[in-house]
Parts: C-alpha cells; structure tokens; sequence
C-alpha cells in the first residue's frame, strides 16, 4: 500500500479539517471551569469536535467525564495507543502574528494557527491515518486507539484521570515532538522561589512587578512599576533598550515609573531560543535599585537567570550524553512589594539528573540569596532502549517512509503524554531540520509534511496492530 499516495489525495479533508480544529480556541479557561467542564469550554469543545469526527466514521468513542476521550478500531486483546492532546498555551500578543492565531490560514505552503504544529496537526495526521487504515479495509488484530487530552500543556491531568478509569496501552506513541522518534525525554520539574523579605512602599523602590502567564513558555512580556529613582533613569533605560535591542515602553504617572519590555516567546524545553523579558527587565534594575527588598529581588533573578539557562548559580546544572543538558525557564516572575517576589521555574532535567541531591544544594543557595525554593511538580524522565524491538520498528517505519537512515534518535526537553505510558514514545511530527515553532506566534505546520506525517503513522498502525 502506498500510504504517502493515498494521504495526498486527501490533502483537501486533511486541510479541512485541521482548520475546524484550530479555529476552536482551546486554551485553559478558568473563567469556563465548572464541576462538569474541567479545562474550560474551549478544550471540551475542541474534545467533543474530535470525537464527533469518530463517531461519524463509524468507531467507538468514548468521553471520559469531559477530561479526555478516545476513539477506537480494530479487535484484540492488545491495545496500541496514538496519544494525542487538543489544548494549547495561549497566544501572547496578537500583534505579533502575522495572521489571526484562530484563523487556520494558509499561505506559503503552510497552516498557521495556535496548535498547528503543538498538537492540533499532529492530531489531524494521526486521526487521518487512521481513516486511511480503516478505509483500506486492512483486518488488525490489536485495538488501536486514540487517546485525546485537553490539559496536556497544564499539567496532564486528563489523563491521569482517564488511566484511572481506562486500561493503559500495551504499547503506545504520542505525535507531538520530532521524528525519527524520541525514546528519552527529560523530567520536568516546577520550582517555585520566593523571597522571604517583605517590603515597605513608603520606602522600597520597586512597587510591582509581573512577568509571564505559564511556567512553560518563555515569558515575551515584563512590566515593573518604580519610584524614588536616579534623574537618569528614563536615559537609562532608553540606552538599555538600544543595547540590547529591545523594545520597551516608559510611562510616568506622578511620581512613579511604569516600564515594560517586550521580548521573544519560546518553548520552556528550548529557552535559549527566546528572548525572557522578565529576566531583561530584572537585569536593567539591577543597575538602578538599592532599597533592600526591590535590590534582593532583581540580584536574584538577574544573578541566576540573565544569560544562563543551566542553572550554574544554584548548582543545578548537569548534563548526561542520553538527554544532554538540564534548563530553566523562568515563566512566571512576580513582585508586590507587600508579600515579596516570587518565580515559577520550569526545570526540564537530564535522564540521570541526581534530583534530591541537586535540589537540597540549590535551596542550601537560594536562602543565603534571601529566597525559598520549594517543589510545585515534578515529572520524572522517561527512557525506552534503543535496543527495544518496539523503537527499532518505528525508526525502521520512518526511515522507509522518508529515506532519511542518518538522523538519530534523539532525546527532548519537552514533555509529552509518551512518559504517561508503561511502553511509549514521543514519534514526530516534527521533521529534521524544521524550525519548532510550538508555543510562539506564527506557529505553523508545512502541509507536505503533514501529509508525509499521515503515512508514516497509517505505516506504524499496520505494521504495529495489523495481521501479519
């Protein structure tokens, strides 16, 4: 069967679908949350749209307490799992798009939208391979099925309920990273700092500061409120910006500065690739405050985060040759000069991180900095052999279906449901060499490779769950 053929002829229905898809905004809704609607209205709308899909295809679906769902195919007594999630971070500025972020428009080549390429894509390649097996009338002797989440990006508590509810996959992937395969990703850890010095706003400097929306992007928007400043602070801030080449806004109102910076939103498992403007904005007064609870919340921020990702300030760097080197995302950074500062940090650390013994040394730091380090989450890694038949099946699949037989298999920071799953891994949809535009704005997927991904998974469901 030549399955790239057969996806190409439905390029039209892949297109059309994926733009249904990314035209519900199904970002976390705090507003919309309810005892019966977990996430908010737009992740249930976007599951229930999802599932609609299945049922009108004939397959069983199910709809587990709105938290995640699944539709299903194939008899047997294994099961394999394609899982997938139809939640997504939010946009950021608006400004900095191009096209609408709900729009699904296509141009150049490409679908632009939030979800494209994390994981509304990726989604509409999997579910399509699945048709593409289905209608090709090609008898399996496991059942596969697609597990669909709606709070991947805050904190995968869709699928932690649908498993206490759902037996697990004997064998499973998730199409939300890179190809060939990533069979090891890193663990994934939310520290959260906060200082212990309060402060006076009769006296101290800097009065407000906020940064950030989700530990797990990387923060394209800082602003700070000061007072009691050098007369050359506006001049300062002016020379800052130029330097580094920012952009930025002062405002003043009374006696007070209102200052902001705008920076470059990224993915926390790659924060060298975006430009934090909560530690640029931190860096600027560092060189301009002195009162002590305003100067102990900039040197900390600035000192540990200003151009190292590593975490060598706190001794939380490591590195290991499986999964290379541990990051840290500041995502969320904030300061009220009546309750202190206080970060939350996304850690994404190496496979063989020796956790317990880095995380004592790092708190043993931050208080000698004035601030305590407590752990919000963690994740542990999750590694599967490179010997295992089930990688080696996979990697064999995408190397026949592209011709690529040099690409290695790699390792990610980033988290995806793979690590939920006893036997799982992370498979595409990302391809060698593609920019990875998760989590920024423009985010798009390239519409041959979405077509080129729908093959090699409708392959991976023959070769894994069909009679042989």
């Amino acid at each position: 069967m030549d399955w790239l053929q057969a996806a190409k002829e439905r390029q039209d229905e892949l297109i059309q679908e994926l733009q249904e898809l990314v035209q519900i905004n199904s970002v976390l809704d705090e507003n919309t949350i309810t005892t019966e609607v977990p996430f908010g209205d737009g992740p249930l709308k976007a599951l229930e749209w999802l599932l609609a899909k299945g049922q009108a295809e004939g397959l069983q679906t199910k709809n587990i307490d709105n938290y995640a769902g699944h539709i299903q195919m194939g008899e047997g007594d294994d099961l394999l799992g394609i899982l997938c999630h139809v939640d997504v971070v939010p946009v950021g500025d608006e400004t900095d798009w191009t096209y609408p972020p709900f729009s699904g428009t296509v141009a150049d080549g490409k679908l632009f939208a939030r979800g494209a390429i994390d994981d509304k894509g990726p989604t509409i390649a999997a579910w399509m391979a699945m048709k593409l097996v289905k209608d090709a009338g090609i008898e399996l002797n496991k059942r596969v099925r697609m597990i669909i989440g709606t709070d991947e990006e805050t904190g995968f508590r869709c699928v932690d309920h649908y498993f206490k509810h759902e037996e697990m996959p004997t064998i499973g992937f998730a199409p939300d990273a890179d190809f060939p395969l990533i069979n090891a990703e890193k663990g994934i850890a939310e520290l959260v700092f906060s200082q212990n010095k309060k402060g006076d706003a009769s006296k101290e400097q800097l009065l407000l500061f906020n940064a950030g929306k989700r530990p797990n992007m990387v923060p394209d928007f800082a602003k700070a409120t000061v007072q009691f400043v050098s007369p050359q602070f506006e001049q300062n801030f002016h020379t800052f910006l130029s330097k580094n080449q920012l952009e930025g806004s002062l405002l003043i109102e009374g006696s007070r500065y209102i200052i902001t910076i705008k920076g470059k939103a990224a993915h926390a498992m790659e924060p060298e690739k975006g430009v934090n403007a909560a530690v640029y904005l931190t860096a600027f007064l560092q060189q301009e405050l002195t009162t002590e609870a305003s100067k102990q919340f900039v040197d900390f921020t600035a000192d540990v985060f200003y151009q190292d990702h590593y975490g060598n300030e706190l001794d939380l760097q490591f590195e290991d040759e499986m999964s290379g080197k541990t990051t840290l995302n500041p995502g969320i950074v904030t300061y009220d000069v009546a309750k202190g500062g206080s970060m939350v940090i996304s850690m994404r650390y190496s496979v063989t991180y020796p956790f317990d013994e880095k995380i004592t040394e790092a708190q043993r730091l931050a208080v000698a900095k004035g601030f305590s380090l407590d752990i919000q989450d963690d994740s542990k890694p999750h590694y599967v052999s490179e010997d295992d038949a089930f990688i080696q099946t996979l990697a064999d699949i995408y190397r026949r279906q592209t011709g690529d037989y040099e690409t290695p298999l790699l390792s990610t920071g980033g988290g995806t449901y793979a690590r939920v799953m006893k036997k799982g891994v992370a498979f595409g949809m990302l391809f060698p060499g593609e920019p990875d535009v998760a989590h920024r704005a423009d985010e798009f997927v390239v519409i041959e490779n979405l077509i080129k991904a729908a093959a090699i998974y409708a392959e991976a469901i023959v070769e894994l769950a069909g009679n042989k």
